[in-house]
């Protein structure tokens, strides 16, 4: 359930719920830190609160004091430096009075003198001033320590030390209240009471240190989050509206060029895809022109199949027959030379994308076709193909795929030759330009090109064809001219300057 409700969210809900979670997990911490921080630091108070009221009952015990009300004060007055560390200490009674407190004396060694024995004598014998000290106690804390004592007296706890703490406007007091043993019998109780200001401002600078964390916590998750989704999530987006408007084929156009434009991870991304989206609509374009001119140049052929095979049905001239059927047997090359050259063409395609290019020796390339061709054509038509070059010792480096050099070669060659008559010569010269491009030429005797664009024999199915072209199918130059645009070459056709014949060049780039 979790699982599945994480994975529909967006990029942008992903990264905030996670958030929330590591911050729910810290804040949960951060309270039970805070909870067991509190009881920890009370303790070490505690602790100090404890030994002195232990040592006290211990010096009541060692002097045999009586536990009333004079005694304690002399005891008070003469142990004074027990309590120097301390706000407040009282003595109760076994009814819960009061029987001395700090309150009412200067325990400040430096301050205690007579005068403190003159205030207590007239606290005691005159009439006018006669109070105890526990009427100078402020009467709802004279009650509520009674309370306390009370409680403390009928619980459990009864015979241990007990801390409790109590807060006014800006005071955090901590009180440790035990019960005085003297002689193994219960006379009164003693209540020391602290200024545990320090804790509470340790809590509170830890409780403003989390609180004001989270604050920059959750700023910094928020302004990280606007940047994720202003210069990461929406431009991804757009790439997915990109890529979905080319899948549904609609007409709506998506701009990615701010995106192309970007130096980052995101814009060599969508500089691929605008570069594969390309690449892939000029394939589809390429498959369905090519499928279109492929459709019209069979259905030429299968006319002239179709109106010779009528004609050769009711044709009784064997001289008729013999014609009708070389102009069949024409037809039917044809036909089976575009299907295999279409079918190579397009396996060609396949195999070019899977194919790395490497580092070549032209000349060795250009040597091994040329022995191919002369082997079959000198003997066959007495057609001579030479392999020029200025310097035996020099490489004609280029970067590219072998057989994809060789088929260029070869596809130029055979073009040649259907262009030449019998022992007619064609050259093959490798020369390298002043800017260090390798340059390949193919030049022969024939009858040269009659285009003066001579751009067009480029395309696929050019109709200006030798005779025999049941021998071609009109693509072998359009292969050419496709694959040195993949090597990033340049492929030129011209006619010779001083004698007839045409040269088609091709201008490798420089390899570096």
């Amino acid at each position: 359930m979790f699982s599945s409700l994480i994975k529909n969210l967006s990029i942008l809900k992903k990264f905030l719920f996670i958030n929330l979670l590591i911050f729910i997990f810290i804040g949960t911490l951060t309270i039970i830190y805070l909870n067991y921080v509190q009881p920890n630091l009370i303790k070490k108070k505690t602790s100090l609160q404890i030994e002195v009221i232990n040592n006290t009952i211990n010096n009541l015990n060692r002097l045999n004091i009586e536990f009333e009300k004079n005694e304690v004060k002399k005891f008070l007055l003469s142990t004074r430096f027990l309590f120097q560390n301390l706000d407040r200490v009282i003595f109760f009674s076994e009814s819960f009075e009061i029987l001395a407190d700090t309150d009412t004396l200067d325990l400040d060694p430096r301050s205690f003198s007579s005068r403190i024995e003159i205030v207590e004598f007239d606290l005691q014998n005159n009439e006018d001033k006669k109070k105890t000290t526990s009427e100078l106690i402020d009467p709802k804390k004279k009650s509520q320590f009674k309370e306390t004592l009370q409680e403390y007296s009928i619980s459990e706890d009864y015979g241990k030390p007990v801390t409790f703490t109590s807060e006014t406007y800006n005071k955090f007091k901590l009180s440790t209240i035990k019960n005085i043993l003297l002689n193994d019998q219960n006379v009164g109780y003693i209540l020391i009471s602290q200024n545990a200001n320090d804790v509470k401002t340790a809590i509170n600078e830890r409780k403003t240190f989390v609180i004001r964390t989270a604050i920059l916590i959750a700023i910094v998750i928020f302004i990280f989050s606007l940047v994720l989704n202003r210069y990461f999530l929406k431009p991804i987006k757009n790439l997915v509206n990109y890529t979905e408007n080319i899948k549904e084929k609609s007409k709506k156009k998506i701009d990615i060029k701010s995106l192309i434009k970007r130096n980052d991870e995101l814009g060599t991304l969508s500089l691929s895809l605008d570069e594969m989206t390309n690449e892939l609509q000029k394939r589809v374009n390429t498959a369905e022109n090519f499928s279109t001119d492929l459709v019209h140049e069979i259905r030429n052929p299968l006319a002239s199949l179709k109106s010779a095979s009528e004609l050769l049905e009711v044709t009784n001239s064997n001289s008729e027959k013999e014609k009708l059927t070389k102009i069949l047997t024409h037809d039917v090359e044809r036909i089976e030379r575009l299907i295999t050259d279409y079918s190579q063409m397009l396996k060609d395609e396949v195999a070019i994308t899977k194919e790395s290019m490497k580092i070549l020796d032209l000349k060795k390339i250009a040597d091994s076709v040329v022995d191919d061709f002369n082997a079959i054509y000198n003997t066959k038509r007495g057609i001579n193909i030479n392999l020029q070059f200025k310097n035996s010792g020099q490489k004609f480096n280029i970067k590219g795929i072998e057989n994809r050099i060789e088929q260029v070669l070869a596809n130029l060659l055979e073009n040649s030759i259907s262009f030449s008559k019998d022992n007619q010569s064609i050259v093959v010269k490798l020369s390298q330009k002043k800017d260090g491009k390798i340059s390949l030429s193919v030049i022969d005797e024939g009858i040269g090109f009659k285009e003066k664009n001579t751009d067009k024999i480029f395309k696929r199915f050019y109709s200006n064809r030798p005779d025999k072209f049941g021998e071609h199918s009109g693509l072998g130059l359009n292969i050419v001219k496709n694959l040195v645009d993949l090597h990033g070459g340049q492929v030129i056709a011209s006619n010779n300057v001083n004698k007839k014949g045409a040269k088609v060049e091709i201008i490798f780039p420089k390899f570096n």
